[in-house]
């Protein structure tokens, strides 16, 4: 009999396994070696430990940092990028703007697709879309002859006006399908239906770049699931904090880029309902990356739109920012400097503690070294550690800078710390938010280590540990509902519609949102609509997203408009003319699969399992070791202290206090 809810997050370096046993309203949690090779064999490894028969899972959802994975360390595959002739270098001119003015030695970022595979074919539309040059068809040969010469297995196609009519990018695709059927095709009005033409380039050229390697995997992890049992549908966690069907998610992987981080930042809002506490800074940390995000009143913030290393992106996405830094960021020499990440040891080989032939000591080597994670260790509950192996690759690094072992372990957590909080400050600081109006929530495998010292550098007063931190993500992926996002360009003045023209449009959104919903296997009870509009002042270059109520009331969106616009500009110019950009509809499918909150462990016995001398600030310490599972509600302890658990372990430095909540969160405040 089907009983279990089963959530899996892959990471660059563990598989998360979440199981909610439904008759006893009970949650574990379970951690294998993500399986980069295949990494469906490290998500049927975990479920078959867990629970042992697939077929008794009813709901299964998967978040995965496979395609993240692949762009961070750019281990993609190779893109070739049609547009028409005449606007061909677009992409390869991007912006003219620059992130940072006053940076000497500033570089645009590094397109995923060079020049020389940006091609040109003849063809136009209109800005109405309608046609003015028809596609020609005979341009497409070359481009078909260069795919099978060089074994490109990517195709990204971004017309000019295609948002508005899809016709030619709907007949590039019949032509390039008929010739090359293996070859994945990504169309930008499929993925983006909005103006800009670079950045709907540059999402249909990420979504190429991802999809052969997400769509393999999907395809793997499908088979084997059904092999073993499964006959119910595999669920994906999407970056806009909804699910949708495996099948679905292979049309357009994009959407699975922030799949796994977008978990946490769920799992984040659950816990801000739990707690009482609206306002939180989710951070978690990984094996291979970082990733932040915000919960405002309660609630994760949602953007249609995104940068991932300087590229944009076109899709809704819960608001998350995500830098290379992880547990298996690699320390390396560069010009007789170090460096931290972004490149990561992964699980293959993984850290030289791993044993499996690492030989570059990386940000967990460092905390074994450091002493913060023990020799003795467990990582993940079951996995022993190398000393000897992490010893010899920081000697090797130490020895050609001139530094001691601890001074190379302390250097490469400061330098990681510090690219961290940098990154906290880009969502905070630099958006007009201050931090210290927040708490840190610390999840992820080695986000409890180092959560103390992001909070110390941007003088944040509380850090929270939900209880299984390594596993919160995978939590927080049951805590959710199938979505689907649509969206209708809208350009209109305000002063020019009426709310029937608004409403018209919305209901034309929400009749295509209800099939995509019905198609997914929801029933027309279950389902929900989010409205919103993308607005300016007329004369902007960008807009501000304002929420519209079901019955539409132009009055009230203006009034909505302004303040949103004061909210995020700190000013607003009542009465001036305000036009309409977008139209967007979040077509939400509810699903009863929600987990239960995580309980405290109850074991019986004396908390402290051993006291062992640990570095803080180039000082050895004897420092107390707790067993998570055996610390009593309520209980309170002074820093130093370590906090062991199977997921994860929580580093206290000195200075520091200790309580632990009703709900068994580990809150940690500095001393009065």
């Amino acid at each position: 009999m089907s009983n279990y809810r089963v959530s899996a997050d892959i990471g660059g370096t563990f598989t998360d396994i979440v199981v909610s046993e439904v008759e006893t309203s009970t949650t574990r949690t379970g951690k294998v070696l993500t399986t980069p090779a295949n990494p469906a064999e490290g998500v049927m490894q975990g479920v078959t430990e867990m629970i042992g028969d697939a077929a008794a899972m009813d709901f299964f959802v998967h978040g995965t940092t496979v395609g993240l994975n692949a762009f961070l360390e750019r281990k993609g595959k190779r893109v070739l990028l049609i547009m028409n002739e005449g606007l061909r270098d677009a992409y390869t001119i991007a912006r003219g703007d620059r992130k940072t003015l006053y940076e000497l030695q500033y570089s645009k970022p590094e397109l995923l697709v060079p020049r020389r595979d940006v091609h040109g074919v003849r063809g136009r539309l209109r800005w109405d879309g309608s046609e003015m040059v028809p596609l020609n068809q005979d341009d497409f040969e070359p481009i078909i002859e260069k795919v099978k010469a060089e074994n490109i297995e990517s195709i990204a196609i971004c017309f000019v006006h295609a948002f508005t009519n899809p016709a030619h990018e709907r007949q590039a695709k019949e032509i390039l399908t008929k010739a090359l059927p293996d070859v994945s095709i990504s169309l930008s009005h499929e993925l983006a239906r909005e103006w800009r033409e670079y950045e709907r380039a540059s999402t249909a050229v990420m979504n190429s770049y991802i999809a052969p390697i997400v769509q393999r995997y999907l395809k793997s992890l499908e088979g084997n699931l059904s092999d073993a049992g499964l006959s119910i549908p595999v669920h994906i966690m999407q970056s806009n904090g909804g699910v949708t069907r495996a099948e679905t998610a292979r049309e357009q992987p994009i959407h699975t880029l922030l799949s796994g981080p977008v978990g946490g930042t769920i799992g984040g809002a659950a816990l801000a309902e739990q707690i009482g506490r609206p306002n939180l800074l989710c951070v978690d940390m990984g094996g291979t990356s970082f990733d932040m995000s915000l919960i405002v009143d309660g609630k994760p913030g949602i953007s249609n739109e995104a940068e991932l290393e300087g590229l944009p992106l076109l899709l809704s996405l819960v608001e998350i920012h995500t830098i290379g830094a992880g547990g298996g960021s690699v320390a390396w020499l560069e010009a007789g400097a170090l460096r931290v990440g972004p490149h990561s040891a992964g699980a293959d080989p993984g850290p030289a503690c791993y044993g499996k032939g690492g030989t570059q000591p990386t940000v967990t080597d460092a905390n074994l070294f450091l002493g913060r994670i023990g020799r003795n260790a467990r990582l993940g509950g079951w996995m022993e550690l190398d000393f000897d192996a992490t010893e010899s690759a920081m000697h090797n690094i130490a020895q050609q800078l001139g530094l001691g072992d601890v001074e190379l372990a302390e250097g490469i957590l400061a330098i990681i710390n510090a690219k961290m909080a940098d990154a906290i400050r880009t969502i905070t600081i630099q958006q007009g938010i201050d931090p210290r109006d927040y708490a840190i929530v610390a999840f992820g495998g080695a986000g409890s280590m180092h959560a103390v010292w992001l909070a110390r550098e941007l003088d944040i007063p509380e850090v929270i540990v939900p209880w299984s931190p390594g596993t919160f993500s995978a939590w927080g992926m049951l805590q959710t509902d199938i979505r689907r996002d649509l969206t209708a360009n809208f350009f209109k003045q305000v002063a020019t519609i009426t709310n029937e023209d608004v409403s018209g449009v919305l209901e034309q959104l929400s009749s295509e949102g209800r099939e995509l919903l019905f198609a997914e296997k929801v029933s027309e009870a279950d389902i929900e609509f989010e409205f919103s509009a993308d607005m300016r002042y007329i004369g902007q270059e960008y807009f501000v997203n304002v929420p519209i109520a079901a019955s539409v009331d132009l009055a009230v969106i203006e009034d909505a408009f302004h303040n949103a616009h004061a909210t995020r500009y700190g000013h607003s110019t009542p009465g001036a003319p305000v036009e309409f950009v977008n139209l967007r509809v979040g077509a939400i499918g509810k699903l009863d699969t929600r987990a239960g909150a995580f309980i405290p462990g109850e074991q019986a016995g004396d908390p402290i399992i051993e006291t062992r001398a640990i570095v803080f600030d180039g000082k050895s310490i004897d420092t107390h070791v707790l067993n998570r599972d055996a610390i009593p509600v309520g209980s309170e302890y002074k820093g130093p202290l370590v906090i062991d658990e199977n997921s994860a372990t929580t580093v206290i430095p000195p200075g520091y206090d200790l309580h632990i909540d009703n709900f068994g969160n580990l809150i940690i405040r500095k001393e009065d």
